[in-house]
């Protein structure tokens, strides 16, 4: 994780929902989502995983996002991973 961490995963996921819409967001990818809404920084850990594999199992099963704010967001994940 970058030092310059300014957004929770938290404020990440809900800008995935806004975005993408908790509805149509890609059923392999909202358990991920949903891990990172109840996490701060990467380095948290939710049940037995840690915010890292959250993060990168998300970007796996995100693939069919697309656009503007999928770009941005998915750039701001891979930002954080070490």
């Amino acid at each position: 994780m970058t030092s310059d961490q300014t957004r929770t995963l938290t404020e990440i996921a809900d800008d995935i929902i806004r975005s993408w819409g908790y509805d149509r967001i890609n059923p392999h990818a909202r358990p991920y989502v949903d891990a990172m809404a109840a996490l701060d920084k990467i380095t948290d850990g939710y049940l037995n995983d840690q915010g890292e594999d959250i993060v990168r199992r998300f970007l796996i099963n995100a693939t069919t996002w697309r656009g503007p704010d999928a770009r941005r967001v998915k750039a701001e994940l891979r930002d954080m991973l070490p």
